[in-house]
């Protein structure tokens, strides 16, 4: 019966275990195996499984004959796993069918939009809150000064641009995920592109007074791509060269093309701890919060370039050491 019994359990995808009238596993498939390890059959389920809601849910159902489920945390090295459990009677003897459902990522995916609602949340309070007290003080003391009034209206422009900044990004970020797996085919002149980008964010630069080190390619290095969204990713990454970088007075841009294309921005500032570079592409994250707030960032930026990138089939590389300044690359294939 054991042996029949393991043969239909290899044919689940999940991890199974047939467990007897005696509490002990009558069988398990290679998943169980590779998951509990390789001697676990004839053994006590409570020596392997190591949950006390997973045993007294297993002795439940053994007990009345019902099917239940139960969530079973676990880990898998330093990452927290959460398997969902489902124990249900197999046949008249008595044994019991527990099979494994690996949930972990949907817990996860649960999580990161609650983290992004509480950071939208959190991200569209401040500004609300100083455009509400602002608007209380001009009805009140302030109706009658000039001075303070032109001073508040001022600030208050300030926050509905940055509200409106983080609008714009999120409507950004939610279109380049809905298109993430649809590759663009269109042909674009990256030569041309970051010239035009460069162009664009002249005025930016002399306002912070850094300049351009860029030279075009004499032979085009051409992709496939979305040029719009192209263009948002080298905006994003030499504004913020130019915004975060200014102190070194220089933003150099190249380009290359030998097996693939690669455009890298590296700027002379104060540079990025190391800790933060794993992260930097994360929603809302901020290596200098205080300072990126100053500057107007929202803190979807990179979370946008990355998107893109991917979306292109293409790598972002960030290398950055305190006082050594910070490079961004992006590789895009020709194919």
């Amino acid at each position: 019966m054991a042996e029949i019994a393991g043969d239909l359990l290899e044919a689940l995808p999940v991890p199974a275990l047939l467990i007897g009238r005696d509490a002990r596993i009558a069988a398990a498939n290679a998943a169980a195996r590779a998951l509990f390890g390789q001697n676990i059959v004839d053994r006590h389920h409570d020596a392997i499984l190591r949950q006390p809601d997973m045993a007294r849910t297993i002795a439940a159902s053994m007990a009345d004959g019902q099917p239940r489920q139960v969530r079973m945390p676990g880990s898998e090295g330093a990452q927290a796993t959460l398997w969902e459990a489902s124990c249900r009677p197999a046949g008249t003897a008595g044994a019991l069918l527990v099979t494994l459902l690996d949930a972990t990522p949907l817990e996860q995916a649960v999580q990161m939009r609650r983290d992004f609602v509480a950071n939208v949340s959190h991200e569209l309070r401040t500004p609300l809150t100083a455009l509400l007290g602002f608007i209380e003080t001009l009805r009140g003391a302030a109706s009658r000064d000039p001075a303070a009034r032109e001073r508040f209206l001022g600030i208050m422009g300030n926050e509905a641009n940055r509200m409106n900044r983080l609008v714009g990004d999120l409507l950004s970020l939610s279109r380049v995920e809905s298109q993430e797996r649809i590759r663009p085919k269109d042909a674009v002149d990256l030569g041309a592109l970051l010239t035009d980008v460069l162009k664009a964010l002249r005025p930016l630069a002399d306002d912070s007074k850094v300049a351009f080190d860029f030279t075009p390619p004499q032979v085009a290095v051409t992709v496939p791509g979305d040029a719009d969204q192209l263009r948002q990713v080298f905006t994003n990454l030499i504004e913020n060269a130019i915004k975060y970088g200014s102190s070194g007075g220089l933003v150099t841009v190249t380009l290359t093309g030998d097996s693939e294309a690669r455009v890298s921005v590296s700027d002379k500032g104060p540079g990025i701890d190391p800790v933060h570079l794993p992260r930097l592409t994360e929603r809302f994250y901020r290596a200098d919060t205080h300072r990126s707030r100053m500057l107007g960032g929202t803190g979807l930026g990179l979370a946008i370039v990355k998107h893109i990138v991917n979306r292109h089939r293409g790598r972002l590389k960030v290398e950055s050491e305190p006082g050594q300044g910070a490079v961004f690359t992006v590789a895009l294939p020709f194919a």
